[in-house]
């Protein structure tokens, strides 16, 4: 399902593979969790751009403010009137160095850590735009997941929809919003390309950022 995820990239690395105008001033992620901001990847006039967004999607015309989703489930996303706006016109790229996932042992939920062999990749993100009570835009977000792979399925049976690198562009244009084209995005990521391990429960406090999060246990 992806609840929390790490970003753990030198910002000479994000700019190169983003083709961004300008090198980020980032720190390590080890714990981003739902509400926190983001940063992300969107297409702005002939180039991309970095920005941060709070995880939890609230789009314009959402009347129910208490749900925000974090996730958009890739088989219906096209379908859902949540999504509508969003998957057509406001894609993003989300950097992940990995992801996290929680699978039940009688009474004890052990978190797992998914490292990708990669320093990092790109979820398929959505975003949008909405003017809050005092006039401030609040832009918000949320990751598309699919079907697990081998590695994934035993703890949970969805994950991150990863995009590979050549996609990145089709994604974030913003002139492409066929269901049909997009669909070949949301296969699920090779498993030869991840493992997975046991890590400490301590992210299982979303303020607590460190790289003892990811600590084989």
């Amino acid at each position: 399902m992806c609840c929390s995820f790490t970003l753990i990239i030198a910002p000479e690395a994000l700019a190169k593979a983003f083709n961004l105008k300008e090198i980020p001033d980032i720190e390590p992620r080890y714990n981003i969790s739902p509400s926190q901001s983001v940063i992300s990847i969107r297409h702005a006039g002939d180039h991309n751009k970095l920005d941060y967004l709070k995880w939890g999607l609230l789009p314009g015309r959402f009347e129910d403010v208490g749900n925000t989703p974090i996730i958009a489930r890739s088989e219906t996303v096209h379908e859902m009137t949540t999504f509508q706006h969003a998957i057509k016109y406001s894609r993003c790229i989300i950097p992940a160095s990995g992801f996290f996932e929680w699978l039940p042992k009688d009474d004890f939920t052990q978190p797992y850590y998914i490292r990708l062999n990669s320093s990092f990749v790109g979820f398929a993100g959505l975003w949008e735009k909405r003017k809050a009570d005092d006039g401030t835009e609040i832009e918000t977000c949320c990751i598309l997941t699919t079907a697990a792979n081998e590695v994934v399925k035993p703890i949970n049976d969805r994950m991150p929809v990863i995009l590979k690198p050549e996609d990145y562009n089709l994604w974030l244009d913003k002139s492409i919003y066929d269901s049909n084209e997009l669909q070949r995005l949301y296969k699920p990521y090779s498993s030869a390309l991840m493992v997975a391990y046991k890590v400490p429960d301590l992210v299982n406090n979303p303020r607590f950022d460190s790289a003892a999060c990811i600590v084989r246990v």
